[in-house]
């Protein structure tokens, strides 16, 4: 289990995250939503131990993350970054091997073992990247190369998934694919996952918990039917919206009015 404790994390004089509590528990997923510099990307890094709250605790499996060495975290924490550079060229299959780093045990090139061989091409299937896997990763478009960096976070076999935009650059089957991918995780091998997304329906639809953020501050957390209420979204993200039930899953699906569109065919 991962769990912040009200950290806060300041950057000289400005604080990005202030007093926020998430407990990440097994078989759960939660979505982080929010306006843009609303925290949801510090709190993330915080989270991996990138970096450290000015106050606050941060335990993984009832251990202060900041006692625990990189590998350590490595080995249980696997991250997908909005942002990602390769410094220089490698295979698509050769950067997913990267991901087994963690669990290395002789150093340099030809240290991968056949678990990891066997772990690296279950996850180029499972992300539909089996053909593309001797391909350069600069050479990918962008929804390849963001459906590889998922492969290189379920290759660690990490039991905790922060995943940061995962679904950007992605067409409609890829993200239904990569949000399943990460739902039967939770489900199936009893993981834990956070995931930073724009999109509130895909959260409404594959996560257990929702936080919303603003300003650095958590404005409401619980399941999506009690955080996506159209005066709570009205209020954090200033537009009108309408909120109804899914025609399939029953759960909240939101829509939003624009006062234009809704003045042209009088509404209002």
């Amino acid at each position: 289990m991962l769990e912040a404790r009200k950290i806060t994390v300041s950057y000289d004089h400005r604080v990005a995250v202030a007093a926020v509590s998430v407990t990440l528990k097994n078989g759960e997923a939660t979505a982080i939503i929010g306006p843009n510099g609303a925290g949801k990307s510090t709190l993330l890094r915080a989270l991996n131990g990138q970096i450290r709250p000015s106050s606050g605790t941060i335990v993984l499996d009832g251990e202060p993350l900041e006692r625990l060495n990189r590998r350590s975290i490595s080995r249980r924490i696997a991250v997908v970054a909005q942002e990602a550079e390769l410094r220089f060229p490698v295979t698509v299959l050769e950067f997913i091997l990267g991901g087994r780093f963690a669990w290395a045990t002789n150093a340099g090139w030809g240290w991968e073992t056949d678990r990891d061989l066997q772990v690296a091409h279950a996850v180029l299937k499972e992300t539909e990247l089996t053909e593309l896997s001797g391909r350069l990763m600069n050479e990918l478009s962008g929804g390849e190369r963001q459906r590889a960096l998922m492969a290189r976070a379920l290759a660690t076999e990490a039991p905790i998934l922060l995943l940061d935009e995962p679904t950007a650059n992605l067409d409609l089957s890829h993200q239904a694919t990569l949000l399943s991918l990460v739902r039967n995780r939770c489900d199936q091998q009893r993981a834990s996952a956070l995931v930073i997304t724009h999109d509130i329906n895909l959260a409404a639809q594959f996560a257990d918990n929702i936080l919303l953020m603003q300003h650095g501050k958590t404005i409401h957390s619980g399941t999506p039917a009690e955080v996506l209420k159209p005066h709570i979204l009205q209020e954090v993200f200033d537009v009108r919206v309408l909120v109804d039930a899914h025609p399939v899953t029953g759960g909240p699906r939101v829509t939003p009015v624009h006062e234009t569109h809704r003045q042209e065919k009088g509404i209002l």
